[in-house]
């Protein structure tokens, strides 16, 4: 089975659940639109020709939204299973977008930053040319093998093709900041999986299925990937949480530590040296595959898609398992570990803190104002009023922390975090309800597809395309 076919065959199950009729769930799986492009680029080895995709899966909102990725193994099926992720995550987001996806066949480890530059514009003029590159019909944000670097090329690209537009700083997310970028946005995905991760835990009855009542401190934790998704979210997670990162997963093995890793040191060890190996503060392994299988209580694959998969998913011994990559279980594993107990909190919801980050970035760039600047001062002299009027009344000041706390307004990042807090709230609130609605529904997986094609099916209906259920 491709991941395509696992992304559709977990539709199916949903579809079933929710009652929806076989002629809608095939207007929700059929992709809109793939560009493939081909372009040549002179290069150290030469002219070579490069291949790139562009999928869109659905415009009923837009823009159509997705990540680019740079990657010698990315085909069509992947960038196609990716658009239909983000479609389906976007809605039980509650993020106005349609879903993309965008990749290219390369390997950036083996050309310089002045080709690898050369390259994207050529990739993106491509794009923009066949008007998949635009602020209000498709607008690509980082991806693996891509960052804040990549975009801002894009963008140049763009704003040189249409010099015009006034809201070109839209056509991407994920710039830097000096550049139309917002704060947060790098750190957006992990950010999410913790609050994600939080808010399961704050409800008794969710944390019972999984029989970590001790909460989140101290849970060992093993992460699969320490790129910027897994980095940060091993990173938030041990600094703030209290948990305990115990192995950390890369291509060239496994580095352990029961009494868990120093996640920072452990990032600038791999960035310096390129792997694992070497590192000081934990023992290493090349077996990497079998680091999958530890004993621990939350495993974290932040990885690639298709990492736990039936022929080792009988051996997976975490309690939890929390997706931060894209599809990181296939089908055939979902049942396996559904069957066995393991609960899983789904892609489809735990890295959502990407593209909502990326839509904040996005209606700022399209408002040209940073967020806060019109009532930041005015909640610091209302704060500033409020801690007068209580010290007032107590005949004395208060404690210089709590002070600061009342008096200091938001700034952009707390808005943002803000934002993002309570989007992946809602969208468990959601999920909840669906699964005490219907009762068959027993997994989180099935509920948030439910929640997702539930609300793409109504604007489907609304738009005329299928006709409502009886």
């Amino acid at each position: 089975m491709s991941f395509r076919e696992g992304v559709e065959r977990f539709v199916d199950r949903a579809t079933l659940a929710a009652g929806l009729n076989s002629d809608t769930a095939r207007v929700i799986k059929a992709t809109s639109a793939v560009l493939q492009v081909r372009f040549p680029v002179c290069t150290h080895a030469g002219v070579e020709v490069f291949t790139g995709w562009w999928s869109v899966h659905s415009t009923h909102r837009l823009p159509a939204k997705g990540g680019l990725r740079f990657a010698p193994r990315v085909n069509q099926d992947e960038v196609e299973a990716l658009s239909a992720l983000m479609s389906y995550k976007c809605a039980l987001a509650d993020v106005p977008f349609g879903g993309a996806k965008g990749g290219l066949l390369i390997d950036p480890s083996h050309y310089s930053t002045r080709e690898m530059r050369e390259i994207t514009r050529h990739f993106a003029a491509e794009l923009a040319r066949r008007g998949f590159l635009e602020p209000a019909t498709n607008v690509p944000a980082p991806d693996m093998g891509t960052s804040a670097r990549e975009m801002v090329w894009i963008a140049d690209t763009y704003k040189s093709l249409y010099p015009e537009d006034m809201n070109q700083d839209a056509c991407v997310t994920g710039k830097p900041e000096n550049r139309g970028g917002i704060p947060g946005r790098t750190e957006a995905t992990g950010k999410g999986v913790q609050f994600a991760l939080q808010e399961s835990f704050r409800h008794p009855d969710e944390v019972a299925r999984t029989g970590l009542e001790d909460g989140l401190c101290g849970a060992t934790v093993v992460v699969q990937g320490l790129g910027n998704v897994g980095y940060h979210t091993a990173k938030f997670l041990s600094e703030e949480d209290g948990v305990r990162v115990i192995a950390v997963i890369e291509r060239d093995g496994v580095l352990v530590n029961e009494a868990g890793l120093n996640i920072h040191d452990v990032r600038q060890h791999l960035v310096e040296t390129g792997g694992l190996q070497g590192f000081a503060g934990g023992s290493f392994s090349p077996e990497r595959d079998e680091a999958l299988e530890m004993d621990c209580d939350i495993l974290i694959p932040a990885a690639l898609e298709s990492q736990i998969h039936a022929d080792n998913a009988m051996r997976i011994r975490a309690r939890l398992i929390v997706e931060a990559a894209n599809g990181p279980v296939t089908c055939e594993a979902d049942e396996i570990l559904r069957q066995r107990g393991v609960v899983i909190l789904p892609d489809l919801w735990v890295n959502a803190g990407g593209v909502t980050v990326s839509y904040f970035e996005w209606t700022r760039n399209l408002s040209h104002m940073r967020f806060g600047r019109l009532q930041r001062r005015y909640d610091e002299l209302r704060g500033a009023n409020y801690l007068a009027a209580l010290e007032s009344m107590a005949a004395g000041e208060l404690p210089e922390k709590l002070r600061s706390q009342v008096a200091r307004g938001a700034s952009e990042l707390d808005l943002v975090r803000s934002g993002l807090d309570d989007t992946m709230r809602s969208a468990f609130a959601d999920i909840r309800e669906v699964m005490k609605r219907l009762p068959k529904v027993e997994d989180y997986r099935t509920a948030a597809y439910v929640v997702a094609i539930t609300k793409l099916a109504r604007s489907y209906y609304d738009l005329g395309l299928v006709e409502a259920d009886q």
